[in-house]
């Protein structure tokens, strides 16, 4: 599960993160400019973009309000460094609890070595976990 590969048995029962995950979210470099990374991002109809390495492993987060900054900015100095991330095993409740208390409308899902699977959105977790009967924390 960690590794993000099938489960079987009891446990596909529990809606996980990784099946849960949006994978095409928009990915951008430390070295590109907020401008170029918005027009990609608003193409695709995201208002974020998860920076990664070559690898593909999370390096931080540009939310809607870090988009908007100075078109000439780079990536590197508007970033969230080092976003909370959930594994791919996480359970819907989960990260639907985290993101509901934290305010936050998604987080990335990442594999144990740290690689991007996708971003998970918070009405998506809620919803997954309240089909499995898991009741979430009240979405404020």
């Amino acid at each position: 599960m960690a590794a993000g590969l099938p489960t079987e048995g009891s446990n596909t029962a529990t809606p996980r993160a990784g099946n849960l995950a949006r994978r095409d979210v928009p990915t951008c470099r430390l070295d590109e400019r907020l401008a170029d990374v918005r027009e990609r991002a608003q193409a695709a109809g995201w208002n974020v973009a998860v920076v990664v390495n070559d690898e593909r492993v999370v390096l931080g987060l540009l939310r809607e309000r870090k988009l908007a900054g100075d078109p000439d900015t780079l990536v590197e100095a508007a970033m969230l460094p080092g976003p909370k991330t959930f594994r791919t095993y996480a359970s819907a409740k989960e990260v639907a609890d985290f993101l509901t208390e934290h305010d936050m409308a998604n987080c990335p899902i990442t594999t144990s070595d740290g690689r991007l699977v996708g971003l998970i959105l918070r009405e998506d977790a809620v919803r997954a976990a309240a089909a499995a009967g898991e009741r979430p924390a009240a979405d404020t």
